[in-house]
């Protein structure tokens, strides 16, 4: 049987419009949205909260949740899979996203924290996300949210 972690990622837009991605701290043009795995006994709210304190610095009260939407799925690659079951039981994630409005009195993303995820920032019109940041076990997910978020094609 086929097992997912639970996961949650941020849409997280500004008021200029701007849809924030992250570079990977190990990687090197790979851009993405913060995200991370649901621990146990947490809610995927309480998830968002922590990953995106943990990753970009900003708490609850400085963004608005106004979308969420749930079931977005991926496999892990064959070559990291088996070291993903033995560390979380899992052979992929399912994901929960969430659309979130900066507001006004936020902070500055704060990608320097540590334990460090990312290494940089930026804030992007949605439709200039390029899909070849991704690795490729993660462009149809992407894909799908885009386009459910966003009515855009990639």
């Amino acid at each position: 049987m086929v097992r997912y972690r639970p996961n949650v990622a941020a849409l997280v837009m500004n008021s200029a419009g701007g849809l924030l991605i992250c570079e990977r701290a190990t990687l090197a043009g790979a851009w993405q949205f913060p995200q991370g795995g649901v621990d146990l006994g947490e809610t995927p709210e309480q998830a968002l909260f922590r990953e995106v304190r943990e990753e970009v610095g900003l708490l609850p009260r400085h963004y608005e949740v106004v979308e969420r939407r749930e079931g977005y799925r991926y496999l892990y690659p064959v070559h990291a899979r088996g070291k993903k079951i033995r560390k979380h039981g899992s052979h992929g994630q399912e994901q929960t996203y969430f659309l979130c409005r900066l507001k006004s009195d936020a902070p500055q993303i704060n990608v320097h924290q540590r334990p460090r995820e990312f290494r940089a920032y930026r804030w992007i019109p949605p439709e200039e996300f390029d899909i070849e940041w991704l690795p490729p076990f993660k462009r149809d997910v992407y894909r799908e949210v885009m386009r459910d978020f966003f009515q855009i094609e990639l």
